[in-house]
């Protein structure tokens, strides 16, 4: 009898061959609208198996550093080995990270805060890395696990080797986190009978219907109500499918251009068209970086006033672009909620200063200065 280890072993080397093959079969055919059908089911077949390969390997269970959140908002520092991550948390915050000229300097996650415009935001200074890290090359698969849990993403890149912007976006990729996107407005409601219904509220042009039956039947949903109002592809609606996507916004940002010449800035600058070029040894473009930090999470700043009295405008409450009267509340206390009556409220979204607001979902806005009352 075979033993079981080898059982395993054979199924894991099928599994891979699989792979491998599916994604040399992607890369050679060439996408049009003869086959748009073909490709899309490929890639539900690739993550499939990429799936099924995740979760015998023990999944994402266990991995990434013991990082707690703190503060206003968590960044990671994402990028190659001696980039100059530490440099960099070193310029915004106060942190004391180690800082070498050789690679693997950092072997842990190092946390800092930079205190900027009220705000306290948790920089996060990982390891360095490097290609084959979402398959757990080095402590690939660790770094990966903690940008899932972070709100914003900043590549930092090497202005002599703009080529690994490329390869950190294919980990990040891989490691099922979407950068600058947002997720597809598709739901998807299972049924007990009927087949598959079909229902958009646009045109779909990178995708048809009979592709995203077919994908959904590949994923062993033979009954499902689906309605799209986003012009997805394959590999959006893939994703919607497996729901384990993180959704993060990201920077781009070129270190040491001080080292330089103007020639190769310009050739960087082309290619990538980064958010921002820094030397983050030199102190050059941190304090763009900062704002450019407070901007990408769209903080607001609430500025509270009690009964009778000024509004302490010394203070804010900070919070999050899109939060309502009930999320102020529940962050003031969690019984508040309960207990409100009406706000008064002066700021943009009020038709007169000081107006008698009763919904708890009316949405706040930066600048706001907001008076609780409560039963």
């Amino acid at each position: 009898m075979q033993p079981a280890a080898d059982i395993k072993k054979e199924k894991k080397d099928s599994t891979l061959e699989k792979i491998r093959e599916l994604e040399e079969r992607i890369s050679q055919t060439k996408y049009n609208k003869s086959t748009q059908h073909a490709v899309g089911l490929y890639k539900a077949q690739l993550a499939r198996l990429k799936e099924k390969q995740l979760a015998r390997s023990g999944g994402r269970k266990g991995e990434g550093y013991a990082v707690r959140k703190t503060g206003d908002g968590t960044v990671v520092l994402l990028g190659f080995p001696s980039v100059g991550k530490s440099t960099l948390l070193n310029a915004l915050t106060n942190a004391n990270s180690p800082v070498g000229s050789y690679a693997f300097t950092t072997l842990t996650v190092i946390p800092g805060v930079l205190n900027y415009k009220h705000a306290k935001i948790q920089i996060l200074d990982v390891p360095g890395v490097v290609r084959g890290a979402a398959a757990g090359t080095g402590r690939g698969k660790e770094v990966l696990a903690v940008i899932r849990n972070s709100d914003l993403v900043i590549f930092l890149i090497d202005v002599f080797h703009p080529e690994q912007y490329q390869t950190l976006l294919e980990e990040v990729y891989e490691a099922s986190v979407r950068v600058n996107q947002r997720a597809p407005d598709v739901k998807i409601v299972k049924t007990s009978r009927g087949g598959i219904t079909i229902g958009t509220t646009i045109r779909l042009t990178k995708i048809d219907k009979k592709t995203v039956e077919d994908i959904l039947k590949e994923f062993k949903i033979n009954n499902a109500n689906v309605i799209i109002r986003t012009d997805i592809d394959a590999d959006q609606l893939i994703d919607i499918i497996e729901g384990n996507k993180v959704y993060l916004p990201a920077i781009i940002v070129i270190n040491k251009v001080d080292m330089a010449e103007e020639a190769q800035i310009k050739k960087v600058n082309s290619k990538l068209k980064p958010d921002l070029c820094i030397s983050a040894e030199k102190k050059i473009g941190i304090e763009e970086l900062m704002e450019l930090i407070y901007e990408k999470l769209k903080i607001i700043r609430i500025y509270l006033k009690e009964y009778n009295n000024k509004a302490d405008m010394e203070e804010p409450l900070i919070m999050w672009e899109g939060a309502t009267l009930k999320d102020l509340c529940l962050k003031l206390h969690k019984d508040f909620a309960d207990k409100f009556k009406f706000a008064r409220i002066w700021g943009k979204n009020v038709k007169f200063a000081g107006q008698h607001i009763v919904k708890l979902n009316f949405e706040l806005s930066d600048g706001d200065i907001v008076e609780l009352r409560m039963n």
